[in-house]
């Protein structure tokens, strides 16, 4: 008899305990850093006796706005934050490949940063040489983390006014670039934002195809660059199943170590070989288009914020990006400065006429081992540029609320486009140069900081902005001269002289230019 009552009393023990687990597991999951909830947490919760569309029943409500203590605002979770996960997703662990976090924002913003840009900065630096090529590294990644914090500033200003003004957003409707800068300053501002970011990140995105097929010819010169570009291009097309940011965890995680061992290789290589006999270091100085040159293309290496709003849409907490933006860039001139200036210590005027720093490297496996991971950084990147292409044609088509077979459709088409362009252009590159001079430097720099100028031009704008000034900034009009005199140097040196300097080099190589060029400069291989 005693054995039969301490059965009950272990059974209703057991029972209290599911019980307690049940309310701490679920409210474990509604305050975790994953998005969304999994599957095998639904079913626990409906098994045991929870009602998932009651918040009140399983803990705390997901659309809870969270207050901002150092803003006075208030902060919802994005659209893109709650997850919408596709079935085949669910099978798998959803910290692998989704969150909305921090450090989830970092991975993605470092990812898309510095890609095949590493490649060409020792080339930058034999243009500039050591002073002047580590100070312009220095100084526009300080420049960009300021537009990147002026840029989130923008952003919470207008989910501020539009919860105001009670207007709404459809259920997983993701906003960008120009929705937010048109919100905050005119429909005017918001078409010539939607002009230069959407066209500079299509280019970015044709970009990675041509440099992917480049850096596999340098691994394996069997095959030429366009039969490369061939399988690359197949490739790409995955890309259309990335349904956002907050789904792409895993695959930013890898693009941004796999940077991390092309820039570890790039400098253990250059220090093991030494210097080439006779090597000089000019510094390109002479050469004033060299030097020009080489001033924009470190201005595009931190010109990667042309994503930031859709990075915040994918975050619970994005008032916190604009200090994860300074991890960002401490990461970028921590992969950039050693082995960039560790490479033109060993091949100095050498890299004036070879710009990619691959075709300076002796071969060897740990070479081969480099390229590969840049390959699959630069495919990481094509996801992270193409996205917010694919957003814009997925709105004009009225289908960026819908189901992913819908998205996909839309999709497909933008890839072939761009896969298509990188086989008929494979020069692209100058022509980036070009574009970038007078696109990027107007959709990172320009924009943000004259929209920033303009949204608090008057006192009541100033007065009930959504975010206080910080300590740090004395005063609203150090803000508007701080942006006036970055402005005017990106509009001097950036579009004027970069332009002039890009063009100029575009005209000195449009020689050797081809379309469908089956290996553009490959060097000729003898009989």
């Amino acid at each position: 008899m005693h054995s039969g009552v301490a059965k009950e009393t272990l059974f209703l023990c057991l029972l209290r305990l599911l019980e307690n687990l049940k309310v701490g597991l679920v409210r474990e999951i509604f305050a975790s850093d994953i998005s969304g909830i999994t599957t095998d947490a639904r079913i626990l919760v409906m098994a045991t006796g929870g009602d998932f569309n009651n918040p009140s029943a399983v803990g705390e409500s997901m659309e809870s706005g969270v207050a901002d203590a150092g803003h006075g605002h208030i902060e919802k979770e994005s659209p893109t934050a709650r997850g919408g996960s596709w079935e085949i997703m669910r099978l798998m662990p959803s910290s692998l490949w989704q969150g909305n976090s921090v450090f989830n924002s970092w991975l993605v913003a470092s990812a898309a940063q510095i890609g095949q840009v590493l490649l060409t900065l020792p080339y930058s630096m034999s243009q500039m040489g050591y002073a002047y090529g580590a100070s312009a590294l220095i100084l526009y990644g300080a420049l960009g983390a300021w537009s990147v914090y002026l840029l989130v500033w923008l952003y919470l200003e207008f989910k501020a006014r539009t919860e105001l003004q009670g207007k709404v957003r459809a259920e997983g409707h993701i906003l960008q670039y120009h929705e937010v800068i048109g919100g905050l300053i005119g429909r005017w501002g918001g078409k010539t934002t939607y002009f230069f970011v959407i066209l500079s990140l299509a280019i970015a995105s044709v970009i990675q195809l041509i440099a992917s097929s480049s850096d596999l010819y340098y691994a394996n010169s069997n095959l030429n660059k366009r039969e490369w570009q061939y399988i690359v291009g197949a490739v790409a097309f995955l890309a259309v199943f990335v349904p956002d940011y907050a789904h792409f965890r895993s695959g930013v995680a890898i693009g941004i170590l796999t940077t991390t061992i092309t820039s570890l290789y790039m400098f253990i290589a250059a220090l093991s070989v030494g210097q080439v006999a006779g090597i000089r270091h000019t510094g390109g100085v002479s050469d004033k288009v060299e030097f020009l040159t080489g001033a924009t293309n470190i201005l595009f290496a931190f010109g990667g914020h042309g994503i930031t709003i859709e990075i915040l849409e994918s975050m619970k907490r994005p008032s916190r990006f604009k200090f994860v933006y300074l991890a960002v860039c401490f990461y970028t001139l921590c992969i950039t400065l050693p082995s960039t200036v560790a490479v033109y210590w060993a091949y100095g005027d050498i890299l004036l006429k070879r710009s990619n720093a691959f075709s300076v490297l002796p071969p060897s496996r740990w070479r081969t081992v480099a390229i590969l991971s840049m390959v699959v950084h630069q495919a990481m990147g094509f996801v992270v540029f193409t996205h917010p292409v694919f957003l814009v044609c997925e709105k004009a088509v009225g289908v960026h609320t819908k189901s992913i077979l819908r998205r996909v459709l839309v999709r497909l088409p933008i890839v072939a486009i761009m896969w298509f362009l990188a086989l008929a252009v494979p020069f692209f590159g100058p022509i980036n140069s070009v574009m970038g001079a007078l696109l990027v430097t107007s959709s990172v720099y320009i924009i943000p900081l004259a929209a920033f100028i303009i949204t608090y031009s008057t006192k009541s704008a100033r007065q009930n902005s959504a975010v206080q000034l910080p300590l740090f900034l004395p005063s609203w009009s150090f803000v508007f001269f701080v942006n006036a005199i970055i402005i005017l140097w990106i509009v001097i040196v950036g579009i004027g002289l970069g332009g002039w300097a890009s063009i100029t080099n575009f005209v000195r190589q449009i020689n050797t230019f081809g379309f469908f060029d089956e290996c553009f400069q490959c060097p000729s291989k003898s009989k």
